[in-house]
């Protein structure tokens, strides 16, 4: 039987996403581009991106005008609008300008997705410690980030990534630069997403790799 339009949107299971994530060294004084990992690296995984309510998919980025996954996700979870767009310094008016703004950290009062169609990128979130966890994002990544997450986005030192931007309704693009503790939509976030004192809180996953 084929899969009904609800399982095809389903996020892709934690075991089998290989999405990549690691906490970032606060240390690291290098352009914003670059990986800025611990040495030795402190992987994040998927698991705790789900906690703090990070969602993803791997689609086929090569035929998404025709993919029926697409499609599913679009109708399941009301994404009636989408466009393209591509960032890189000849495609891009006012880029540099663009990739500050885009790196200031912030909030939205709508969920942020962003579908890789080529190249690459990174998307920062802050975890429930205030840590910033980067998310590598490439060609067939699809990523949800809850309203009210702190974060950020950059290129990496590829400098090129074009992705398609999905929204309910009408889009609204408007950032809340940090702090917003006050904003409905972080306030909502924080009851959702991050333990209160008293509740069980599950530690960062920190462990070494090479």
């Amino acid at each position: 039987m084929a899969p009904s339009k609800e399982e095809l949107a389903e996020p892709q299971l934690v075991e089998d996403c290989k999405l990549q994530a690691w906490y970032m060294d606060p240390e690291s004084k290098e352009d914003q581009r670059k990986e800025h990992k611990y040495n030795p690296n402190k992987p994040c995984t998927v698991a705790k991106l789900r906690e703090l309510g990070v969602l993803s998919w791997v689609l086929d980025a090569d035929r998404y005008e025709e993919d029926e996954k697409l499609q599913a996700i679009r109708d399941v979870r009301g994404y009636s609008y989408k466009d393209v767009i591509t960032v890189s310094p000849d495609k891009l008016p006012g880029y540099e300008e663009k990739l500050k703004c885009f790196f200031e950290e912030h909030i939205h009062t709508d969920e942020e997705i962003r579908y890789v169609l080529e190249g690459s990128g990174y998307f920062d979130v802050r975890d429930a410690e205030d840590n910033w966890i980067r998310i590598e994002c490439k060609k067939g990544d699809m990523i949800v980030l809850p309203e009210g997450i702190y974060h950020r986005f950059t290129l990496d030192d590829t400098n090129y990534i074009k992705a398609m931007r999905l929204f309910v309704g009408e889009p609204v693009w408007t950032p809340y630069n940090r702090p917003q503790d006050e904003h409905p939509s972080r306030v909502k976030y924080v009851k959702d997403f991050i333990p209160r004192v008293g509740e069980k809180r599950s530690a960062p996953v920190v462990e070494a790799s090479a």
